[in-house]
């Protein structure tokens, strides 16, 4: 059996005593709510009504619910506020989640089924989590048992060899289990690289591809695509390539494609075999860093890639989120998603360093993102299974010998925003700096809306304001915080 591991018991950078949670100072006169620290009692006011909810996780707590607020009236020109404003409004959201990748499947499907269903309800059903999209690999990554594509050999341009068998074992098994927990689930397939007889090289390792494998390439998207469908896993989105742009030194699953030979493959193989099959599978360029925001404006000028792309994938290992600000100022009608990002299990904070990754979800959400997904969802305590060089942690770990399942920071960073913000909400106006501290909020389709506060300083005081109203918050040091109100 696996050890769930509870809040307690974590080695944390420093203690926190009880001023570190939620405070609210105000006075009646004011008409401020206030929480005391020990009584956790509201003071009285007559108007205006409304009442906040309150996730943190500083400290030892995680996604730990506060005391609720309550409004009171607005005050112009406070000093360290943010404005909320509903009536601007941005993207609309599609979701949260990570990639499926062949060792995060590896891995669930060592647990026990007991604990296997607990974790994917914990992660998937909306009573946890709620992670409504993900990623899959068509092919290995480097986080996978093995190297393998789905057609290997000799040429084979027809898809007569073409299998996902590989992916039966335990990858197709966990994906479904996934969609019956959360069945609007999203899903977007990415290849590392094309099976090796359609590149110069003739292997899966680096290389480049070959212009005269396009239109076999377009039959082998088509092939999976069906075949995936047919195992009750349809696939919503894909990308013709991982990182168009790496090439990774011939040491894992890569291929390198010029700008030139993405914009033929989308404009008259792939975009063209997808449309005659009637197929709603997206498509969406790049897959790759904010840098190479220049390749993608180039790109979506070419009418015929234009016409076939709903967006554009990104990663954000180099670059600034504001890149994709430029490509959705010039091309409003294509949309953002962010595709790739994920923790070290090296990094001596890794199951504690929730607020840079809440800073850089809000940095990524307020450049017009419609989604997050991580990397690798679980791995073990030492990044594996692994083919390649990097030093990845899961968002989850899944100790090798015991079982034990342990989270990340960046599964804490997870909660306040997966759990509080739904499919179509859309993103509305917050507008306020404050030194440490980052802000993004949101609009749900039913009409309720939710703020996440990452001070990733030390211990302040803010004010944040919404319809005419306003309250005193304090933010612990190291503290994200999630609130939400009608």
């Amino acid at each position: 059996m696996a050890a769930f591991k509870t809040d307690e018991g974590y080695d944390m950078p420093r203690k926190q005593d009880r001023r570190d949670f939620i405070r609210l100072t105000a006075s009646a006169a004011t008409g401020i709510a206030a929480i005391g620290e020990t009584s956790g009692t509201h003071a009285s006011v007559s108007e205006p009504a409304g009442e906040i909810k309150v996730r943190l996780t500083a400290g030892t707590k995680r996604y730990s619910e506060e005391p609720s607020i309550r409004w009171g009236t607005a005050r112009p020109g406070a000093a360290n506020s943010i404005a909320f404003d509903s009536s601007r409004k941005y993207q609309t959201m599609l979701g949260f989640g990570a990639s499926f990748t062949d060792a995060s499947c590896y891995m669930f499907n060592q647990l026990a089924t007991a604990d296997r269903e607990r974790l994917f309800t914990e992660l998937f059903d909306t009573s946890g989590m709620g992670f409504s999209v993900g990623r899959i690999c068509m092919g290995s990554s480097d986080y996978a048992t093995k190297m393998y594509s789905y057609d290997e050999g000799e040429p084979d341009p027809e898809m007569v060899r073409f299998s996902i068998d590989h992916d039966r074992a335990y990858i197709i098994p966990m994906l479904r289990k996934a969609r019956q927990l959360n069945p609007d689930f999203f899903l977007l397939a990415s290849p590392w690289s094309p099976p090796g007889w359609m590149k110069g090289n003739n292997s899966m390792l680096g290389g480049a591809m070959r212009r005269e494998s396009l239109p076999a390439y377009a039959k082998y998207f088509l092939k999976f695509l069906q075949e995936y469908a047919a195992a009750g896993v349809p696939v919503d989105a894909v990308t013709s390539q991982n990182e168009v742009d790496a090439e990774q030194g011939g040491k894992m699953p890569a291929c390198v494609w010029p700008q030139e030979l993405e914009i033929e493959f989308i404009s008259r193989q792939l975009g063209p075999t997808l449309r005659s099959s009637n197929l709603a599978t997206k498509i969406w360029l790049l897959d790759h860093n904010y840098d190479l925001w220049g390749r993608v404006l180039c790109q979506l000028e070419v009418p015929d890639v234009n016409k076939y792309v709903d967006g554009v994938a990104w990663h954000g290992y180099s670059g600034k989120p504001s890149s994709m600000t430029k490509v959705h100022d010039a091309y409003p009608d294509k949309h953002m998603y962010w595709t790739e990002g994920g923790p070290s299990y090296r990094e001596p904070r890794y199951q504690t360093n929730w607020t840079r990754w809440a800073r850089t979800f809000s940095q990524i959400l307020n450049n017009w993102c419609r989604c997050i997904i991580g990397w690798n969802l679980a791995l073990d305590e030492k990044g594996r299974p692994n083919i390649g060089h990097f030093d990845c942690g899961g968002v989850v770990t899944i100790h090798s010998e015991t079982k034990e399942i342990t989270r990340s920071g960046q599964y804490w960073a997870f909660a306040h925003y997966s759990r509080a913000i739904r499919r179509g909400a859309q993103r509305i106006d917050s507008q306020g700096a404050i030194g440490s501290v980052s802000h993004v909020a949101f609009q749900n389709p039913d009409g309720s809306k939710a703020a996440v506060l990452t001070n990733s300083g030390q211990e302040t005081s803010i004010v944040i304001s919404d319809s005419g109203r306003s309250v005193d918050v304090f933010l612990p040091a190291d503290s994200v915080i999630t609130l939400t109100w009608a």
